[in-house]
């Protein structure tokens, strides 16, 4: 496996300028749009037992996924290509100790599967330009440092599977245990929201802000976030029958990822890599367009508070306040004076309290959403989780609500 490693083999000469003016390092200030994150930590405790299989006798797992892609334009080809020019992947188990050296022989098995060679005494290991640590503890020293306990019996196994000389600060390597300190999400509680068939009660409310969840995303192509669960494994099926729905892959025999790492690594990065070419290659839908237009006639304020990383908002040439990251902390959103509503786009959660803060001002909330998910041509139920009494939810997909929202305030597109 040798870095640069190709994502996309030849862009135009227009997807070089939109890279340049959307993902360059000097297009996203501090946010850094060229490289793709995501943490998961999932434990198993009586608050999600449904899904991590607590009971009295079985508790106390933990897994944590950590990684990290950086992407840049490879300029020396004819044509200028999509690379990954840096990788990093952290996993951590904590789990009985007779699992944890199970896990132990099966990592060994797959480096040399793999054809990984010895690196030096730290005992590392690479291929190419990648280099891997495998490090056991009795107690792993981020549970010393946040004096948690470690259930009796149990001992813990970290993989580090990262390009060579790459390296992360502290507080980088912390992030994922912080995010665990934090403990886990409480779900808000759902009221009884009033149901629409469009969204003409806007016209009473405006201007208007917007969140934005992945709902655009989708009618643009890209897959849903939780796509990312199949890719990193973070999530196995409980059933052949999608309604069953998922569980907490908690157990280290179920590692599939590490090992389609180790034993398949170009395969595995092509699908690593894969939502970031999805991404950069999207082009903006009719509802950026429109919401673009509503913006422009004045009928839309602020930038939109997104929660994706793809920057179709920016694309289209809104202004963008990026909401999603890991810290626990409460991104700002800039509320401008003069806005009378707020407008929720394909959001299932309030996880960054963009509309708790609306609701502290005030604002009435609209919901644009259609509370379900399909997979493989089955529906599923997925309702907004924090809508309440006094909000609007209209029940349709973001294009051809707010086309007819532009038709009633004579917007032309």
């Amino acid at each position: 496996m040798f870095l640069p490693h190709p994502v996309c083999d030849s862009l135009t000469p227009e997807q070089v300028r939109m890279w340049d003016a959307h993902f360059s390092p000097e297009a996203g200030g501090q946010r850094r749009p060229a490289i793709e994150e995501g943490i998961w930590r999932r434990t198993q405790e009586p608050g999600n037992r449904e899904l991590s299989g607590w009971t009295e006798e079985e508790s106390g797992r933990r897994r944590v996924v950590h990684y990290r892609l950086h992407y840049g334009l490879d300029r020396t080809q004819p044509m200028e290509r999509l690379v990954l020019e840096d990788l990093y992947l952290f996993v951590s188990w904590l789990a009985p100790a007779a699992e944890i050296e199970a896990h132990r022989r099966d990592l060994d098995k797959w480096l040399a599967d793999g054809r990984w060679k010895p690196a030096g005494e730290d005992g590392s290991w690479r291929r190419g330009d990648l280099r891997v640590t495998i490090n056991e503890y009795a107690v792993h020293p981020q549970d010393e440092r946040a004096d948690r306990d470690t259930p009796e019996g149990f001992a813990s196994v970290d993989v580090t599977i990262h390009s060579e000389d790459y390296t992360l600060t502290r507080a980088a390597r912390n992030l994922p245990w912080d995010v665990l300190a934090g403990g886990m999400r409480v779900k808000e509680q759902r009221g009884n929201p009033t149901y629409a068939d469009d969204l003409s009660g806007l016209l009473d409310h405006l201007p208007f802000v917007v969140e934005a969840g992945c709902g655009t995303s989708i009618e643009a192509g890209i897959p849903p976030l939780h796509w990312l669960h199949e890719v990193y494994r973070v999530t196995a099926r409980t059933g052949n029958d999608l309604t069953q729905g998922y569980a907490f892959t908690l157990a280290p025999a179920d590692d599939i990822l590490v090992k389609e790492v180790l034993t398949d690594t170009a395969r595995k990065v092509d699908d690593m890599v894969s939502m970031f070419r999805t991404v950069v290659l999207a082009e903006p839908t009719s509802a950026h367009r429109v919401l673009k237009a509503l913006h422009d006639a004045g009928h839309m304020v602020g930038p939109v508070a997104t929660h994706n990383f793809d920057r179709l908002f920016a694309k289209a040439g809104l202004p963008e306040a990026f909401m999603r990251r890991y810290d626990q902390r409460t991104p700002h959103m800039p509320f401008p004076d003069e806005a009378k509503a707020l407008l929720v786009i394909g959001l299932h959660a309030d996880r960054r309290a963009v509309q708790a803060r609306a609701r502290e001002r005030g604002l009435p909330i609209f919901y644009l959403d259609t509370e379900g998910v399909t997979e493989n041509g089955v529906h599923k139920p997925y309702l907004i989780e924090g809508a309440r009494e006094g909000d609007i939810v209209v029940r349709s997909e973001a294009t051809p609500a707010l086309l007819h929202l532009a038709e009633l305030l004579n917007v032309h597109i």
